[in-house]
């Protein structure tokens, strides 16, 4: 057992004073105390001693003297003593860890790999596309990347280029072969990398264009226009592939055969790599037959049409009429015609007056500039300008007109039209006339209910023209047109339009149909007399126009024989039967249904400098035929380019048998 011993107050003193730190050495050393030992010194021996073998860096060179002062304390001092000695030896401990930590070498972190990673990995492209690519840098706090193509810095025209955001733009042909690689290299270590396998394809074309925008039954031909063709392009009708000609990357033409009328689908499909289809323009096939073409025609005044016959064989100026049934009221119209009237052919050789005899034609083709066309009468029934209408082209009357009808035809066997002025007069660059009209000489055209022509009825004036050149060849295949003083306010098509002068219930309407009967004998008649009474009894007369009665409609040649023409007038009004007058309208029938539709009407541009191409296109359905003005003038298409130098409105005239469709735009020129 330990006995405790009871120091002395000296003691205490000196043990309280041993533990205090001198000034000169600091924490670490204290006095020595002069107390016996006893056995508070064994315990704290025990207590202290092993402290250096744990803790060498901490040294406590009191801790001698301390053992030898422990045994002499009083055991209340020596309780405090040993807690105060117990939390200095935790404290030591605790400075020795610390020492520990601060001294132990720090952790080596091995460096960081750097990476590279691309999306996507691949990809599809389209030629002239552009696509981003993105890429993920880890290692390094640089996560710039340098981009190339097939290893070519930023790429080129023929690979394809991508900038330093990873925009790749696709050359706009595809390069052989049709694969790159797209790539992206860390700037920290150059070493590092990732790539894309990208396939190029060929472009989704566009097409914007069809012309003609319509055809009849039987062969035809379409130029097709748009963007992004490629050599191998099929046009498709219907989904069924035409034989197609590549023309250039914005133009193709195929051929076709119109087996059936309707309306269908035109597309154009560019082959694989990539093969896509471009959204459809609607083509129109009329239920008619187109026999002949514009370009038999010569050009010239008074040129030969060389077999060209206007409009569709099924067109009801071409019609045969031979067995057509009679009005029930033919022999009193006849009467109030006068029945003892005889033909009077209206046309000849020479002048008459100081004026050729007949009307007078021009074909033109697409030297012919066209003009502007100001009404002075009947505008808003008229169809406006421009026209290939030569300022020199001759006028009925010529060369005297006078203050006659004045007609002025041309037929332009570029585009297959024919362009008919009524009241005709030459400005210095414009032609001023009091109505107009246009025809499409290869459609079956109604001209709008009510609307006047060149001619009163509304009808074109050129088709009825009896013409040496068909005389010649031995058949007239189509009406002629002749006048009466007398009509009544009604009209049979292909008329539009009454003019009347009579309210005579046997006053013929406007477009009446008279047939020469089929027991009149010809054999008496010359060669071209033959041929002229013969087309009187297959295809009939035509009421146009208000005017002396019975008088047919011809055109002026010096071939024509004026004395054998008049023969003709041995054929008289009893020679005639009047065709059922149906359907007839008058004031109280006109006919009514929807206007054009026009879809859109559009510019490439609409803001341009003096003289820049910009196309026009539109999308219309429903229309007989489209003008535009000013400078475009008639067109079967959907697209055109013009190229205004000053700011223009440009304006869309859509007609039909119901009415006008009209849509406007503005191209401004800075």
């Amino acid at each position: 057992m330990i006995k405790n011993s009871v120091p002395t107050p000296d003691c205490i003193k000196e043990s309280v004073s041993a533990i205090r730190p001198t000034a000169a050495n600091g924490i670490n050393h204290f006095r020595q105390s002069s107390c016996k030992k006893s056995n508070a010194y064994v315990f704290t021996s025990v207590l202290v001693s092993p402290l250096p073998h744990f803790c060498p860096c901490v040294q406590f060179p009191f801790l001698s003297s301390l053992f030898h002062t422990v045994p002499t304390m009083h055991s209340a001092l020596r309780t405090i003593f040993l807690f105060l000695l117990v939390s200095l030896l935790a404290m030591a401990l605790a400075s020795c860890g610390t020492a520990s930590k601060s001294t132990s070498p720090p952790t080596q972190t091995p460096p960081a790999t750097v990476s590279v990673i691309i999306f996507p990995a691949t990809a599809n492209i389209r030629a002239g596309s552009s696509y981003t690519f993105s890429a993920t840098v880890t290692g390094s706090s640089n996560t710039t990347v340098t981009w190339s193509v097939n290893s070519t810095p930023g790429g080129n025209s023929a690979i394809g280029t991508i900038n330093s955001s990873g925009n790749y733009t696709a050359p706009s042909t595809l390069p052989s072969p049709n694969t790159i690689s797209v790539s992206a290299t860390s700037a920290a270590d150059s070493t590092k990398s990732s790539s894309s396998a990208v396939t190029l394809w060929n472009p989704t074309p566009s097409l914007v264009g069809i012309s003609p925008a319509a055809t009849n039954l039987g062969s035809f031909t379409l130029t097709l226009t748009g963007t992004n063709f490629v050599s191998g392009a099929q046009v498709l009708l219907n989904d069924v592939a035409l034989p197609t000609t590549f023309v250039s990357p914005t133009q193709l033409t195929a051929t076709g055969n119109a087996a059936s009328a309707g309306t269908f689908p035109v597309a154009v499909e560019n082959p694989d790599p990539g093969g896509s289809t471009s959204t459809a323009l609607n083509f129109q096939v009329n239920g008619s037959v187109q026999t002949s073409s514009c370009s038999q025609m010569s050009t010239g005044q008074g040129a030969s049409l060389g077999g060209f016959v206007p409009f569709p064989s099924d067109n009801l100026w071409n019609e045969d009429i031979s067995t057509a049934s009679v009005d029930p009221n033919s022999a009193a119209i006849i009467s109030y015609i006068g029945s003892a009237i005889g033909i009077h052919p209206d046309f000849g050789q020479g002048e008459y007056d100081g004026s050729y005899m007949g009307i007078p034609y021009t074909v033109v083709d697409s030297t012919q500039s066209l003009l502007p066309i100001n009404y002075q009468a009947y505008g808003s029934e008229s169809d406006p300008g421009p026209m290939p209408i030569p300022l020199t082209a001759p006028i009925e009357g010529y060369p005297n007109p006078g203050s006659g009808d004045r007609h002025v035809l041309v037929l332009d066997k570029s585009n297959c039209f024919l362009y008919e002025l009524y009241s005709s007069y030459p400005q210095t660059s414009s032609w001023h006339a009091d109505s107009g009209a246009v025809w499409d000489l290869l459609a079956d055209e109604q001209r709008p209910y009510t609307w006047t022509s060149a001619d009163a009825a509304g009808l074109p004036i050129f088709p009825g023209l009896v013409r040496y050149d068909e005389v010649a060849v031995g058949a007239i295949n189509h009406a002629i047109r002749f006048t009466l003083p007398n009509t009544s306010a009604g009209f049979v098509p292909p008329a539009s339009h009454w003019a009347a002068t009579s309210t005579n219930t046997y006053a013929p309407p406007m477009g009446a149909r008279l047939r020469l009967k089929a027991s009149f004998d010809v054999s008496s008649y010359s060669a071209n007399n033959q041929v002229i009474l013969n087309a009187m009894k297959k295809y009939g007369l035509i009421l146009a126009d208000n005017g002396s009665a019975m008088y047919i409609s011809g055109t002026p040649d010096n071939r024509w024989n004026n004395s054998d023409l008049h023969l003709l007038n041995g054929a008289t009004a009893a020679d005639f039967d009047v065709l059922t007058l149906s359907p007839l309208y008058t004031n109280a029938n006109i006919p009514s249904g929807p206007n054009p539709t026009i879809a859109s009407f559009s510019a490439s541009s609409t803001t341009i400098s003096s003289g820049t191409a910009v196309t026009l296109t539109w999308q219309v359905t429903g229309a007989d035929y489209i003008i535009i003005s000013p400078t475009v003038g008639a067109t079967r298409g959907n697209a055109v380019s013009v190229s205004p130098t000053t700011t223009t409105t440009y304006t869309l005239f859509a007609a039909n048998a119901f009415g006008q469709t009209t849509s406007s735009l503005q191209i401004t020129v800075q």
